[in-house]
């Protein structure tokens, strides 16, 4: 690998390289280089990720059945800072705030940690002027979808996760049976459920084949 690449690299002229050669560059530096799609109105996420609806759907049924409400997608716009927060959970009993983080693919863990940073700072008063929900804790609750691929990735990033979401598993599940104080938390989900019941609705649904009408019922020609 030249000199020449590496300048090329640092001046952005990077139209005519190939991907495996920029990622190759930035390993050399201890760095990782993320690809990302960019569309107007909608996180790459929002428009490749298929399974996020399911895996937002089976995280807000999961904590309405605890006694959470929820609200999914609330949009914010504070200070310069715009997103949409992917669930907001308020536990009216003990006045709590959870702020949750869906991932179906934790592409960016620099990318995820800083925007859900963002939107636990702003989480208060977009609750407050949306919902009137006044908040005494705020937590953050990081959900994966569940599956050996971001279990791999989350264990190769063990040393920025674990101090970022310290609480996993069932420590996760018993705080949300009855939060008590904020919590920073990962979790791995699965909607697996809805897709066994759509494929069991797929299995109920037969195809009739019309019987041949008799021949002294058909209409003459």
């Amino acid at each position: 690998m030249g000199r020449t690449v590496v300048v090329d690299i640092e001046a952005g002229r990077i139209d005519g390289m190939r991907v495996r050669t920029i990622r190759k560059v930035a390993s050399t530096f201890g760095l990782s280089s993320e690809m990302a799609v960019r569309g107007l109105g909608a996180d790459a996420d929002r428009v490749l990720d298929e399974g996020h609806a399911g895996l937002l759907g089976a995280c807000s049924r999961w904590l309405t059945n605890l006694g959470w409400r929820t609200a999914a997608e609330v949009s914010y716009s504070e200070w310069g800072e715009r997103g949409s927060i992917d669930l907001l959970a308020w536990h009216a009993p003990t006045s709590t705030l959870l702020v949750v983080e869906v991932k179906t693919e934790l592409v960016s863990v620099e990318a995820t940690l800083r925007k859900h940073d963002e939107k636990v700072r702003l989480a208060r008063t977009v609750a407050e002027a949306r919902f009137a929900w006044q908040a005494k804790s705020i937590g953050r609750l990081l959900v994966l979808s569940s599956d050996q691929t971001e279990r791999r990735r989350v264990a190769a990033h063990a040393s920025v996760l674990d101090g970022a979401y310290p609480l996993r598993s069932y420590a996760v599940r018993r705080w949300c049976q009855a939060p008590h104080g904020p919590i920073e938390g990962l979790i791995f989900l699965s909607n697996v459920v809805d897709r066994r019941r759509d494929a069991m609705r797929g299995r109920r649904e037969r195809i009739r084949v019309p019987r041949k009408v008799p021949a002294e019922h058909e209409c003459p020609s």
